[in-house]
């Protein structure tokens, strides 16, 4: 009961991963930011053998990521450690990378924020940062399924929704990340990618 599955998850993975090879070529540490099932973490630790991979979430998603490292039985694949970004204080060691899919329409805004803020003190100098999921941009859908999104998610929870691109970036400028790329994705998803100054 505990090993849970995303859709989105399996849909997205190889699109996500044909980037990831370009990015991550390097023996690295990467953090994975919001877990969730544990569905990407095992994939892409698999695919990515030269990586090692932690995963991190709140408690209550522990429970899946567990049953799918478990099943997995890699050895580049950490168990999760407890992340909850709205806490200052991330004593979660230092990476050379972090990844995170799917988060930013589901915090709350003051939780992005926190996020970002944090990123400085846990990336190497030189190191990246990979964001998946929707964006506005010029503070408009991108696309119609995209808006229809957004209002199912808005009537979930009035903090969550798809975020403007420019206030993202705006907060990456403040935490000294350089954006390197904005790659288009299948079902209008988009992979970002910066480097920590």
């Amino acid at each position: 009961m505990s090993k849970q599955f995303s859709a989105a998850c399996e849909r997205n993975r190889e699109p996500i991963l044909t980037i990831l090879r370009e990015v991550l070529t390097e023996p690295m540490r990467v953090l994975e930011i919001g877990s969730g099932t544990g569905q990407h973490a095992a994939y892409f630790g698999q695919q990515l053998p030269h990586v090692t991979w932690q995963t991190s979430d709140l408690p209550g998603n522990h429970p899946s990521i567990h049953a799918w490292l478990g099943e997995a039985g890699l050895s580049n694949v950490l168990p999760p450690l407890t992340l909850d970004v709205s806490n200052n204080d991330w004593q979660i060691g230092s990476y050379d990378a972090i990844f995170s899919a799917n988060t930013c329409h589901i915090m709350a805004w003051q939780q992005v924020e926190k996020m970002f803020a944090g990123f400085p003190h846990i990336v190497r100098a030189g190191g990246l940062v990979c964001i998946y999921g929707p964006f506005n941009y010029d503070g408009k859908f991108t696309s119609d399924s995209n808006a229809a999104f957004d209002a199912s998610l808005r009537a979930q929870a009035a903090h969550m929704g798809i975020r403007d691109i420019e206030a993202v970036q705006a907060l990456a400028d403040r935490a000294g990340l350089r954006l390197l790329a904005d790659n288009a994705m299948p079902a209008h998803n988009r992979l970002l990618v910066w480097q920590r100054l």
